[in-house]
């Protein structure tokens, strides 16, 4: 078994066609300010690691980062994390948070889930699930429903559903997958932006 960090994940679906948030690692204070000049604020600081597996639990996701000074505070206290390698600057945008994920089963390969995101996804546990593959009718029905996604427009909702379907032909390109968490997938009024994601491999 071999897990892909959120780096190496978050590399790999980018290579696979998934849009991904605005992003740079740092190691040292020195570069935040190279960096936040260039993205502007607000951002947000997470911590990362080859043995980090949930930064929220230790305290390594530092949101609405609003100033250089926030930024400085933040990463310090990330550094302190056990297993920190690097820290990663990321672009806070606004919009609704969900999840997408794959696992696969013994019973019947891999399945597909659609659902509330970030903190939504263990208070709500508002989510579909699929077997893999479906077609764009079903995709719709998985998005239906889930309560949290019903105020999306048309374009978000095709949006979504174009990441289903693609999620699909990646674990068939990839049958080695056994686990691929996005969350969140984060829903703006124009795209839809992978801002976290984790893969655990046979």
């Amino acid at each position: 078994m071999k897990i892909f960090t959120e780096k190496e994940a978050e590399e790999f679906l980018e290579k696979e066609d998934f849009k991904i948030i605005q992003r740079k690692y740092i190691t040292h204070k020195s570069e935040i300010k190279k960096i936040v000049n260039k993205i502007g604020f607000p951002i947000v600081l997470k911590v990362s690691g080859k043995k980090i597996v949930h930064k929220n639990k230790l305290g390594g996701v530092k949101t609405n980062i609003q100033n250089y000074e926030q930024a400085l505070k933040a990463f310090n206290e990330i550094k302190k994390i056990k297993n920190f390698e690097q820290a990663i600057i990321q672009k806070q945008i606004e919009g609704e948070e969900f999840l997408l994920g794959i696992k696969k089963t013994p019973e019947f390969g891999h399945a597909c889930a659609f659902g509330a995101g970030g903190v939504h996804t263990e208070k709500l546990k508002d989510i579909s699930f699929r077997i893999c593959s479906f077609n764009k009718n079903e995709a719709k029905k998985m998005i239906q429903e889930v309560k949290m996604a019903q105020n999306l427009n048309k374009k978000n909702t095709n949006i979504i559903i174009k990441n289903l379907l693609k999620l699909c032909k990646l674990v068939k390109k990839y049958p080695k997958i056994k686990e691929l968490d996005i969350n969140p997938l984060i829903v703006t009024t124009k795209s839809a932006i992978i801002v976290d994601a984790r893969i655990v491999w046979e």
